[in-house]
């Protein structure tokens, strides 16, 4: 089942600055673990040392936060759009 996942400009340095790609997956856990894999110098920025997602990489399904629905269980179907976002912070 192909999905489409959304790059942010911050990450496109490890997607060869593709600012989407095609990833398979029956689950958000499972597209963004094959796309990663895909990508390899992105995991690291994705994942902690232990595996685990990091807490500010925010996964949206069509415009829906996957914390809402069933996190890296969120199901997909063939054509979903996944879209990555890093939380940024900064200011005074």
């Amino acid at each position: 089942m192909a999905i489409t996942l959304l790059i942010p400009t911050a990450l496109r340095n490890f997607t060869d600055g593709k600012k989407e790609v095609q990833a398979e997956g029956k689950t958000v856990g499972e597209a963004v673990d094959n796309f990663a894999n895909v990508y390899p110098d992105i995991k690291r920025h994705l994942y902690d040392e232990k595996g685990v997602l990091r807490a500010f990489i925010n996964i949206f399904v069509g415009e829906t936060n996957i914390k809402n629905l069933q996190g890296l269980d969120t199901p997909l179907k063939d054509g979903d759009t996944v879209m990555l976002v890093p939380a940024i912070a900064g200011g005074k």
